[in-house]
């Protein structure tokens, strides 16, 4: 082999290693779709301040609010390359949107590199207290009885609290009238008021008003009972098996970023999901259960919802405003 191969072999081999040596080398801006102060901004700040400790580089927040996360999607989908531009990205970036819209500024695949799952969400069916049901069976015999006359709150157009009801009324069979708002806090204010009905939230968000008697909380939409809750039902033990009502959220970074950098990031968003003090203080505060794993179980976890989430929009004949 000739010295000039032979140093061609090695620049080839090392030069990823070198990505991950001098990263990060600038600030890190992590893109949040939505405003500040809402479940996806208290997540993107908890990875903000600790990849600034870790990294010895500022890690800040960027609020890029806007066209069911379309605004967001874009910028970073056509950012540079290099890890210094990471997106929050939920499920309905990346799953719904194609499904919702004829044409996306952003190709959720070929756009973007998985970095690794961050949390799910189990959402809570909060109705108000006027309502006379106590339980999912109560709900779907009155609306049985009065088909189209109940009405919830969404989030907007194509949003996991729009798309979670639409999954729970072609499960049951029953008929609700969709009221949506900007975000989950003027739909949960107008539920308190009584203005509207009920609507599926996050359990973060619906604990504090149910335990105030604002609400009635009458399922979760998780898997299993939760810990933390041990005496709230979930639909799916409630007459709807197999129901669940969840958002998630993943990392991600442009196409084209460093395979090394990729995975110097994931490494770092699994130490920290696996610290027991962040675990305590952040996750089981929020509710939220950790999906931190490789970049491959993500583009898994997407195909999957891809599949799951196309058919509630097609079938319910959802488009995008």
């Amino acid at each position: 082999m000739s010295k000039w191969l032979a140093a061609l072999l090695a620049l080839v081999w090392f030069a990823p290693l070198a990505h991950a040596q001098t990263y990060p080398s600038k600030p890190v801006t992590i893109v949040v779709p939505a405003s500040p102060g809402g479940v996806t901004d208290a997540l993107g700040r908890q990875l903000a301040q600790r990849f600034t400790q870790s990294f010895g580089q500022q890690a800040i927040v960027e609020n890029r609010p806007g066209a069911n996360n379309q605004v967001a999607a874009e910028y970073v989908a056509k950012s540079a390359p290099d890890g210094h531009t990471l997106l929050i990205g939920p499920e309905v970036a990346f799953v719904v949107n194609p499904s919702l819209y004829a044409r996306l500024p952003y190709d959720p695949v070929k756009d973007f590199v998985p970095i690794s799952g961050l949390v799910t969400i189990n959402h809570a069916l909060i109705t108000h207290p006027s309502l006379p049901v106590a339980s999912v069976k109560d709900l779907i015999e009155h609306a049985k009885k009065k088909p189209g006359e109940l009405n919830y709150g969404t989030f907007g157009v194509g949003s996991s609290g729009h798309l979670n009801m639409e999954l729970l009324q072609e499960t049951a069979g029953v008929k609700f009238q969709p009221v949506h708002y900007k975000g989950a806090t003027p739909a949960l204010t107008d539920v308190m008021a009584g203005h509207i009905q009920m609507m599926f939230i996050s359990v973060g968000s619906a604990v504090p008003q149910w335990r105030a008697d604002k609400v009635k909380l009458i399922a979760i939409g998780a898997g299993k009972r939760l810990t933390l809750l041990p005496d709230v039902p979930t639909v799916a033990e409630s007459g709807l098996p197999g129901f669940e009502a969840v958002s998630w959220f993943g990392l991600f970074a442009p196409a084209g970023t460093p395979r090394d950098v990729v995975m110097k990031l994931n490494a770092e968003v699994r130490r920290i999901f696996a610290e027991p003090e962040f675990q305590k203080s952040f996750l089981e505060r929020q509710y939220f259960q950790s999906i931190a794993g490789t970049p491959e179980q993500l583009a898994d976890y997407l195909k999957s919802e891809e599949v799951k989430w196309s058919k509630v929009v097609r079938d319910a004949k959802i488009k995008g405003e």
